[in-house]
């Protein structure tokens, strides 16, 4: 049989768009960022992924002009928060279309915690964080060189904390974090487990 086969343009035919889905489970771009007169916004994207080791640069797209785009376009600084299985209510609560006034780090119960190198807060709760400078806002295009009503914003890495437990013998225990990715359906998410890790080292050629 066929593939089920459809092209975006003309809809998809099916009760819930599978794109998420299949491009998924993603991370989350759990984003904390202060305005320029002081206000502090908290938002999670599932757009979200690291881009460059060196240097380190991880990018979000934002879906419309929201909050956090005009954050990072007056300041150039944010803050990625890990969001994880004891902290997804709490970043769940975080995604509500509040006013700009509004604080989400009231909203969904969370502290907000100095940085060391940029203005904007981590989330004091989250066990790993990276402080980022803006590197780059782009407007996405479509094929037809269209504007959309989306922006990536990508920044440079520029201080990392780690809760100490996280780090076995030096090295970063993704499952102990217990983080969570973004599904494809209107509610879903997932949770990584150690029982879901397996291993494969790069191949040497010839």
């Amino acid at each position: 049989m066929d593939p089920y086969f459809y092209q975006p343009a003309q809809g998809h035919g099916l009760p819930h768009d599978p794109f998420n889905a299949i491009v998924g489970p993603r991370p989350i771009g759990w984003i904390s960022t202060r305005a320029a007169n002081g206000g502090l916004n908290l938002a999670p994207y599932s757009f979200f992924n690291a881009f460059n080791y060196t240097p380190p640069l991880i990018g979000f797209a934002s879906l419309g002009r929201k909050d956090t785009l005009r954050n990072v376009e007056e300041t150039g600084e944010f803050v990625w928060n890990l969001a994880t299985r004891p902290l997804a209510e709490a970043m769940n609560a975080s995604c509500a279309a509040a006013p700009p006034e509004v604080d989400e780090f009231q909203l969904a119960g969370l502290t907000p915690a100095a940085s060391k190198v940029v203005a904007a807060p981590r989330v004091a709760q989250s066990p790993v964080s990276f402080e980022c400078r803006r590197t780059q806002i782009v407007r996405l295009q479509g094929a037809s060189g269209a504007e959309t009503n989306s922006w990536l914003i990508l920044g440079e890495v520029v201080g990392v904390h780690i809760a100490h437990e996280l780090l076995r013998d030096g090295i970063y225990d993704t499952a102990g974090a217990r983080p969570i990715l973004r599904g494809g359906g209107p509610a879903d998410y997932f949770e990584i487990t150690p029982d879901n890790l397996f291993r494969m080292t790069r191949p040497s050629y010839p």
